[in-house]
């Protein structure tokens, strides 16, 4: 069930210390059980939100801000919080032009922008709005340019304007381009410290943060032991593989590459799958950076599922070149040959991934070929900047992307959140598919999701 979207503010209160793998207010750092801290047998909570990614911590923090009478925690199976897809992104602040008018990818995105600038002006968290060209390099993707503009002016995108060859000289003084989408609210930010910073904010509002729990079961809990020592009502228990417990009246899921899998975990339905997608990025050398200002995008092509390989500056002053998107055999493959039996044969039993590769098989050999060579990676690269050569490049980090897709090996466009199922599906809401833009988009939805508990918890 597709939850509708909802504007508020949001945030919830969790006042639960001395567990295991609870952060202190040093953020980072997990400190040991202390004396007459509760143990996982005996720890409860009014909410508990499963993963520590920006989406889980800004889910969090708008619950305890809205909510600062409850308690509410924080599950994260790492030792640290906002290691994956928050942790390996590009940092683009995105703008919101590529999604569907009325989407709630459209919305959120646009929405969520706003937000995360506001956010980090009142945290003083750097960030650059450098922002982005999308260049059409050949006269056949002018059209498809010029329909991406008129979408990005139906999302309500600030600042769009179409530019010509000289304009894009003026912007991006190597690039080569026929016209372009000059896409100024786009803006880049290091997202581990933004989801660091909604974490501080939720452990200062009374929060609890527990790391090293991975989830291995979510279930009812039995009735003579749902109750607290006050009575008040515990109905589930969440277990770790470990066999520690904790138990707590609602859940929200927020748990990215294993979102199917936690949601069949609670007995609800574990379509759509998640499908992990590795991305391999370059880096241009230091002496090369001059080459690029701003991001640089190319046409997106809507016969294939991704947006293609961009140049993106970095707030460390880096810029990246990528990424490509290859099929990666586990879940967290972020090296080429990673591999877990258990990952791919859900893959191939499970999901529509073999529908897909028919459907994208030329687009897929085509982004293997350019894994493997460099040389196709920059003969693509030279497109729009003919002076980069593969002398200038470096084999740069990876990010492995959740994505969602259905049996008919559709990629799943929008966000997707569900309810549950049966009778612990009154008290559990899952995130099922928030692939990019969710970083960017991630205090709207935080928002939407602290509405949506409210709602539906009756809080």
């Amino acid at each position: 069930m597709a939850l509708p979207l909802r504007s508020v503010c949001g945030a919830c209160r969790l006042a639960r210390r001395g567990f295991p793998g609870v952060w202190g207010p040093a953020l980072g750092k997990a400190r040991p059980l202390t004396g007459g801290g509760r143990n996982a047998s005996t720890s409860s909570f009014d909410i508990v939100i499963v993963g520590g990614g920006i989406v889980g911590l800004a889910s969090a923090r708008a619950l305890i801000l809205k909510h600062p009478t409850l308690s509410i925690g924080v599950v994260e199976k790492e030792k640290d919080l906002a290691v994956h897809q928050t942790g390996h992104n590009s940092g683009v602040i995105h703008s919101g032009i590529y999604y569907k008018p009325e989407s709630l990818k459209a919305k959120l995105c646009v929405q969520g922008a706003a937000l995360i600038y506001e956010y980090c002006n009142q945290k003083r968290i750097p960030y650059n709005q450098c922002g982005k060209l999308i260049v059409a390099v050949e006269q056949e993707e002018i059209p498809r340019l010029k329909a991406l503009y008129e979408r990005g002016l139906q999302n309500g995108v600030q600042g769009l304007r179409l530019i010509h060859q000289e304009d894009i000289k003026k912007k991006e003084p190597y690039c080569r381009g026929l016209m372009a989408i000059d896409c100024p609210y786009t803006g880049i930010v290091d997202y581990r410290k933004v989801a660091l910073s909604f974490a501080q904010d939720f452990q200062e509002a009374g929060g609890s943060i527990l790391t090293n729990f991975e989830v291995n079961d979510i279930e009812m809990a039995k009735e003579s032991s749902s109750k607290s020592k006050d009575g008040t009502n515990y109905p589930i228990v969440i277990t770790n593989t470990k066999g520690e417990e904790i138990q707590c009246q609602y859940v929200v899921t927020c748990a990215g590459l294993y979102s199917d899998r936690i949601s069949e975990l609670s007995g609800c339905n574990p379509d759509p799958r998640i499908v992990p997608f590795r991305g391999d990025y370059l880096v241009l050398k230091p002496e090369k950076c001059y080459l690029v200002k701003g991001n640089i995008y190319p046409v997106p092509d809507s016969r294939f599922p991704f947006l293609g390989v961009h140049f993106t500056p970095r707030m460390d002053g880096n810029i990246w070149l990528g990424p490509n998107a290859v099929l990666a055999f586990k879940r967290e493959g972020y090296r080429p040959f990673d591999f877990s039996t258990r990952d791919v044969m859900e893959i191939i039993i499970n999901s529509g991934l073999i529908k897909l590769v028919l459907q994208n098989f030329s687009y897929g050999a085509n982004e293997m070929y350019k894994a493997c060579f460099l040389n196709a990676t920059v003969k693509h690269l030279q497109k729009f900047i003919p002076e980069i050569t593969v002398s200038d490049i470096l084999r740069g980090p990876t990010g492995v992307r959740a994505q969602a897709l259905d049996q008919n090996g559709n990629l799943v466009e929008d966000f997707v959140f569900d309810a549950g199922v049966g009778d612990i599906g009154n008290h559990i809401l899952h995130v099922r598919n928030a692939p990019s833009p969710a970083a960017t988009s991630s205090l709207a939805i935080s928002e939407m999701i602290a509405d949506e508990v409210q709602q539906r918890f009756k809080l």
